[in-house]
């Protein structure tokens, strides 16, 4: 019963077939994969058309909204009719990079905030060296997050993420909580809600296994890890997690 809420497959040479394999093997029975574009989450859609585990969400990252508008919209809204389509996703903030398009960023985000409220679908939210304005944003338009909402790989404070939660966020954690200097990254998934934590890879990237690929069959480590953070056993925060995701998920089956 592991499952990775947030994944990434299109266009980063994973052969899913074999991929699929590994995932079997390692006990992971639900992927979402996250889109960042338009072509990327149609490529997923794609692909959980016909892989019965695999579901996936439909969006356009921050650091992708150039030349974001009411075309790309009217895509993700289509692909967002899928029936395995289980949130609008990854959006959100990334203010990482000194020559940052702010305005272009949060009009993407609030645009994509609308559709998702239009459509009852929770949002997969990408917040990255943006911690006040998400908050503030957030807490502006907390009438559109009726259908909930997950802080992916997050990277905030705890502070914050009492603030986050109390707005209703869920938070999933990856392999970054087994990288040997993530002090905030543990604290935060020590600190959070249980019945708000997630499990996720952001494959291919963030590896528990420095070098090497992400994989959505890595879970079993990140949660393993996590349980230790926590205190708690692997499969009481198996089944915690499981439950959370559905009841994040409302398309999950």
């Amino acid at each position: 019963m592991y499952l990775d809420v947030h994944a990434h497959f299109a266009d980063e040479g994973y052969d899913v077939v074999a991929e699929r394999r590994k995932i079997v093997e390692a006990g992971v029975k639900r992927i979402i994969l996250a889109g960042d574009t338009v072509p990327h989450s149609a490529s997923h859609c794609e692909t959980a058309r016909v892989c019965p585990e695999i579901y996936f969400a439909a969006g356009v990252h921050p650091s992708e909204t150039a030349g974001f508008g009411e075309r790309s919209l009217r895509a993700i809204e289509a692909m967002a009719r899928e029936e395995k389509c289980v949130a609008i996703g990854e959006i959100g903030l990334d203010y990482h990079y000194p020559d940052t398009d702010k305005a272009a960023q949060q009009r993407a985000f609030s645009l994509q905030l609308e559709l998702a409220h239009r459509l009852r679908l929770p949002v997969q939210i990408h917040s990255r060296d943006c911690a006040e304005d998400m908050l503030a944003m957030l807490t502006e338009r907390k009438e559109l997050l009726t259908g909930g909402f997950l802080m992916h790989c997050y990277s905030h404070s705890e502070e914050m993420m009492d603030s986050f939660a109390a707005l209703g966020a869920y938070f999933s954690f990856g392999g970054v909580i087994t990288f040997r200097n993530a002090k905030k990254a543990v604290a935060c998934a020590a600190h959070c809600p249980p019945d708000r934590l997630l499990t996720e890879t952001d494959s291919p990237y963030l590896s528990p296994f420095r070098g090497e690929k992400n994989t959505p069959a890595n879970i079993p480590v990140i949660l393993s890890r996590l349980a230790q953070i926590r205190g708690e056993g692997e499969e009481t925060l198996k089944e915690r997690i499981w439950n959370n995701a559905f009841a994040l998920f409302g398309r999950l089956r």
